[in-house]
């Protein structure tokens, strides 16, 4: 739910299919709010980035001069199947979701626990379900909006949940290309995730010129990076403290 949408009904969909209830699933999201009532709430909130001077660098997740999101439209939808649907039918398949977590931290009506806590419990709760130890990933597709309180937020929950394997993750916010899809923002960041996995290419968090001392990770800046990435989450962090995370593993045949 909110931001977090997308995210959600991926991972919904994935608990049918294992709970036996189906054996395939269409789930994603869409999002079409540019409009004067979205736009001017934003706006209200200090959400929005003001750089209308440079648009094509107004969204700088991570950066030290962030100032707000860019409101963004479109749609990401995925296609779930059990494994032995897809190979029924000869599937391609580009990865295996392996863990879903989702968390709801309520401390304010907008604004995430700034903490943290919420969204690393999200993070922590997709890898027991994938039962991998932190160690084991290797990519975040994170949500980083370019919002000052959400990037900081979600820098410290990276580390909550990784420790010091935080600074060996290579994490991107795809966000800084694309603006921020809202609820389409977790259907299309899964499927950038899933990609990252098949290609062994990061996306670049783009715009990222000055370093935040409070936000100290690797995310990828400006340049792809090819690494040999197997194991990748995709986060999504809504207000009202809706959390999501998806885990994801590279598909090999056996």
């Amino acid at each position: 739910s909110a931001c977090a949408t997308g995210t959600n009904a991926v991972g919904e969909a994935a608990e049918m299919i294992r709970r036996g209830q189906t054996d395939v699933m269409l789930c994603g999201g869409s999002e079409a709010a540019i409009e004067p009532i979205s736009v001017s709430a934003f706006k209200n909130m200090g959400a929005l980035s003001t750089r209308n001077d440079e648009p094509e660098r107004a969204s700088r997740p991570f950066d030290a001069e962030r100032d707000g999101f860019i409101m963004a439209e479109g749609a990401g939808i995925l296609l779930l199947e059990s494994l032995e649907h897809a190979q029924r039918r000869g599937a391609r398949i580009y990865a295996e979701l392996i863990g879903y977590g989702s968390t709801a931290d309520a401390s304010h009506i907008t604004a995430p626990d700034e903490s943290g806590t919420g969204a690393a419990r999200a993070m922590t709760a997709a890898l027991r379900d994938a039962g991998l130890a932190p160690e084991a990933v290797d990519y975040i597709n994170a949500h980083g909006t370019s919002t000052p309180l959400n990037d900081r937020m979600e820098t410290r929950a990276i580390r909550q949940v990784f420790g010091p394997h935080a600074d060996r993750l290579a994490i991107s916010s795809t966000k800084s290309m694309t603006g921020h899809l809202m609820g389409a923002a977790g259907a299309v960041e899964a499927i950038m995730c899933v990609k990252s996995l098949e290609t062994g290419w990061a996306p670049p968090t783009i715009n990222y010129e000055h370093p935040d001392p409070e936000c100290d990770l690797n995310y990828v800046p400006n340049q792809a990076q090819q690494l040999e990435l197997y194991v990748g989450l995709s986060n999504s962090f809504g207000f009202g403290g809706h959390n999501g995370c998806l885990a994801f593993r590279r598909w090999e045949e056996v």
